[in-house]
């Protein structure tokens, strides 16, 4: 009931950042590979913050669903390219493995994203610490590579 709860929860966070009226290619869909592998979405809420969500299979050890959402900040006068951006980001966030014992945990991603000057597309690479809180206190980690087409 619990697992059915939270992803509950997690569906209608990930719609209602998804409502707004779409003119900007501010909405992304693409995938990630690495820990864990899936799917990636992106909604911008404006030219420098972004939720990004995944929903995806953690392979080591135990396979398990793992879902997550982060608000993101990006940083776009760090590194300068002559096409397109590069921006860095952080942003904090939660998520949820569902293994033999299920996990929240507290997400602290930090990465850099290529996006594309005259395509909607972003690649991205993400280094992502887990402060895990239920079952018990630990600390844990994701990473990963992933593309995303803007629409």
């Amino acid at each position: 009931m619990k697992k059915l709860f939270l992803l509950i929860i997690l569906t209608f966070t990930l719609a209602s950042a998804t409502v707004a009226q779409n003119t900007d290619r501010n909405r992304g869909l693409g995938a990630i590979l690495g820990d864990p592998t899936g799917i990636s979405a992106a909604y911008w809420t404006s030219g420098s913050n972004s939720f990004s969500a995944g929903a995806a299979w953690h392979f080591v050890n135990n396979p398990s669903l793992h879902i997550h959402i982060d608000y993101l900040f990006y940083r776009f006068d760090i590194i300068e390219v002559n096409k397109g951006s590069l921006p860095l980001y952080f942003g904090l966030g939660g998520r949820v493995r569902f293994d033999n014992e299920d996990k929240f945990g507290v997400r602290f991603p930090l990465g850099v994203a290529y996006h594309f000057a005259n395509d909607p597309l972003e690649i991205f690479l993400e280094v992502v610490p887990v402060l895990d809180l239920v079952p018990g206190t630990g600390i844990s980690g994701n990473s990963g590579i992933g593309i995303r087409y803007y629409f």
